[in-house]
């Protein structure tokens, strides 16, 4: 039986997929996003070990809440692909109970290893970091190319996608990664939905707490304004922007 290294849970999330969600945060992630408000998740030796069964049971404890809001469980992180073979354990025996599956990602994932996960996950919520090769290295220090592929994948394997980027006031708010996050949404037939979430620091203490050094110091939160303007440029692709 397969086990799997778990952060943490929140049993009534309400921001991580449709309705109210039971989301397990998966410990150990391959990106290293300057802003990461989930710091603590990156060592993948570190969490606490589950069963899929140990999990599933738990989250049906919370069947009414789901039922009532249309929600289910999400795998979110750190990067729950790192994880295949529980992850995909752990999709496997929620559809059997009936349990709507969202997998939350980077998209830094081989398609080979994710397909077979696929295969039971309802909803992906896909999160662009950077839309420009050399703009995503530098802000996560991996390139945006298996993420734009995995996009690509799941419009051909018709798997309805949220995407998602944080806009950053400096790194993520220009023009040139606007308008290619814009054309790259445009150009898929399977997104229900784009957010631009705004950049906050609330997750500076859990670096300080770790005695690692904030890479984004200064940078300021971006506001609702921020978010509009940028809307505004991806709008201009036909892409609605759900939070603008």
């Amino acid at each position: 039986m397969t086990k799997g290294r778990i952060h943490s849970i929140e049993t009534f999330g309400t921001v991580d997929g449709p309705g109210i969600r039971y989301i397990i945060f998966f410990q150990g992630c391959p990106l290293r996003c300057k802003y990461c408000h989930n710091r603590d998740t990156w060592n993948p030796s570190l969490g606490k070990e589950y069963t899929a069964d140990e999990i599933i049971t738990d989250a049906l404890k919370y069947s009414s809440y789901r039922k009532f809001s249309g929600g289910g469980i999400t795998a979110s992180g750190g990067e729950p692909t790192l994880q295949p073979a529980f992850l995909n354990e752990l999709f496997m025996k929620a559809k059997e109970n009936s349990i709507h599956t969202c997998l939350d990602t980077s998209g830094y994932v081989d398609i080979d290893v994710i397909d077979p996960i696929l295969e039971n996950t309802d909803l992906v919520l896909l999160d662009l970091k950077h839309m420009i090769d050399d703009g995503s290295k530098d802000l996560t220090g991996v390139s945006i190319n298996k993420a734009i592929a995995l996009g690509k994948h799941l419009d051909k394997r018709g798997i309805p996608v949220w995407i998602k980027q944080v806009l950053v006031p400096g790194i993520t708010d220009t023009i040139e990664n606007l308008e290619a996050l814009g054309k790259f949404v445009s150009s898929l037939s399977n997104v229900e939905r784009v957010e631009l979430l705004p950049y906050h620091t609330m997750g500076i203490h859990k670096w300080e707490n770790l005695g690692i050094d904030y890479e984004l110091k200064g940078v300021p939160d971006a506001t609702k304004e921020d978010v509009k303007r940028a809307s505004e440029v991806v709008s201009k692709f036909g892409v609605q922007v759900y939070n603008a």
